[in-house]
């Protein structure tokens, strides 16, 4: 009867989340043409957008959704009342303490394993977003710009946003319910109406001679993506229950079935949970699409693209050859928030430090913890295997054909050993699963990254600067001859 319960619950949860990312999508398009910023002011749009996506918090969550609010209201105080030297630091260790708070209530005080819609999964994209604004405004205000690198420099916040623009941006409708996180300064773009991003209309917004417009539409994509949802729901919903994730830790399948039948059961069984998550985060980009966000200018055939939030790439994951390509096309955005509040800032062992940064956003489940520490033996191997093996199968063609297929097949057996303890949330289960393997992929990682040498990263960067001195050099002196030549021939022809 408990399970009976608990199952009819989860269904009422996720019925609710649905029919409200429906309500957003049609609601998007209505923002998109009726607010649009040739009509409206910024300030209307921000508070529409707000309104709105507390609404629908308080619809799907009831009061839980105050929690959102609660979390932004006093991070937003921080950054006040605190100096912008230090304030990112405080943010981050609050804002990830609330959620972390919320996590473990949730999972060990109320229940535990009620993980398909809950309150906690907002408030995981509502801390990416306020230690983003943290740590940009930091950028912008606090740290000289010759010491911040490309995309910092791109990020940073010049300015302390106020009540409402923070609010709007952590809490409006596009994106309150399943996200993604995005940049704040895109998304202030967004609301203004002024394109943030650089757009190269004379070399890539032009076809047959036509300058293509600065506002195109989405129609076009928020279709294809819909389209993309309804096939991947529909594959989900068919191949879910045909090969259930726990059978790989059943007694009797471990005692029965050959050892590469379970290699090729775990892959299939990995492979069908994947459609749900690109159900939630291609709705999610429809729907900022529908609402005009997420243009990231035009391609190289002058065709608009919309994957400035994206949050991931369905080929180059299902394709990948490596670790490192299938976590850079899945979860996009969180992976770049990860990128820039950890890897690129912590001095020692950023490797390890983002990926224990990653279990602890995602959660309180020990199989969380389980993944991630073993993703990072599993970084460690796939990064020495690339340095050391990879350049003897580029000679021709054939050589990285049969590489590109031998990682492949690695890759893929090793994202499925590495994530099945994310699915299966307990340490039991998980423990039961590795010993059914014999660790052998724990081992066998651990061991090439011991015997492959990989020089530490910062020695790597040191490397690559002499190399790029000197084209910048030649740089230099070639733009400064061609001002000489310049100014010569100017002053030929005024003698003239």
């Amino acid at each position: 009867l408990i399970s009976k319960t608990r199952g009819s619950i989860i269904l009422l949860c996720c019925q609710l989340s649905f029919i409200c990312q429906l309500c957003a999508l049609l609601t998007a398009v209505w923002f998109r043409l009726y607010l649009h910023p040739s009509k409206t002011s910024p300030f209307v749009r921000h508070v529409v957008a707000t309104l709105l996506g507390i609404y629908f918090a308080l619809f799907c969550f009831g009061w839980y959704a105050l929690h959102f609010l609660l979390q932004s209201g006093i991070t937003y105080g921080i950054m006040i009342l605190t100096g912008v030297e230090h304030m990112h630091k405080y943010c981050l260790v609050v804002a990830l303490g609330y959620l972390s708070f919320c996590q473990i209530t949730r999972v060990y005080v109320f229940d535990y394993g009620m993980y398909s819609a809950d309150f906690t999964g907002p408030m995981m994209v509502i801390t990416q977003k306020i230690t983003s604004v943290a740590f940009e405004i930091h950028d912008g205000e606090c740290v000289k710009e010759d010491q911040l690198n490309q995309g910092q420099k791109l990020l940073a916040i010049r300015r302390m946003p106020s009540l409402l623009e923070y609010f709007s941006y952590n809490c409006n409708f596009m994106g309150i319910l399943a996200g993604p996180t995005c940049s704040y300064n895109d998304y202030i773009a967004f609301i203004e109406g002024t394109p943030y991003r650089h757009r190269d209309l004379e070399n890539k917004g032009k076809v047959n001679g036509k300058s293509r417009l600065n506002d195109p539409s989405p129609n076009t994509e928020v279709i294809r993506k819909l389209a993309t949802c309804f096939i991947s729901l529909l594959v989900f919903l068919s191949v879910c229950k045909v090969c259930p994730v726990e059978r790989n830790v059943d007694d009797d399948f471990i005692a029965t079935t050959p050892f590469y039948a379970q290699v090729v059961y775990l892959y299939l069984s990995m492979l069908t949970t994947r459609p749900k998550y690109y159900f939630v985060w291609t709705l999610a980009d429809a729907i900022n699409n529908a609402a005009g966000f997420g243009f990231n200018g035009y391609d190289s055939n002058g065709l608009p693209q919309w994957d400035l939030i994206s949050n991931l790439r369905i080929m180059n994951i299902e394709l990948a050859t490596s670790f490192k390509v299938f976590l850079d096309n899945w979860n996009i955005q969180t992976a770049h928030w990860l990128k820039r509040v950890c890897y690129e800032r912590c001095p020692y062992n950023p490797t390890a430090a983002t990926f224990l940064l990653s279990a602890m956003w995602h959660g309180a489940y020990p199989g969380y913890y389980l993944t991630f520490l073993t993703g990072i033996v599993i970084t460690l191997a796939a990064r020495a295997v690339r340095h050391n093996v990879r350049p003897y199968f580029m000679g021709s063609p054939t050589l990285k054909f049969v590489y590109d297929v031998i990682t492949w097949a690695a890759t893929q057996i090793a994202i499925c050993y590495t994530v099945i303890p994310f699915v299966l949330l307990s340490v039991g289960p998980s423990l039961k699963f590795y010993r059914s393997w014999y660790f052998c992929i724990h081992i066998g990682c651990i061991l090439l990254a011991i015997v492959l040498p990989v020089k530490p990263r910062h020695l790597r960067l040191k490397e690559q600067q002499p190399a790029i001195q000197p084209s910048l050099e030649s740089t230099d002196s070639n733009s400064n001859q061609k001002q000489k030549i310049k100014g010569w021939r100017m002053s030929l022809q005024k003698k003239l």
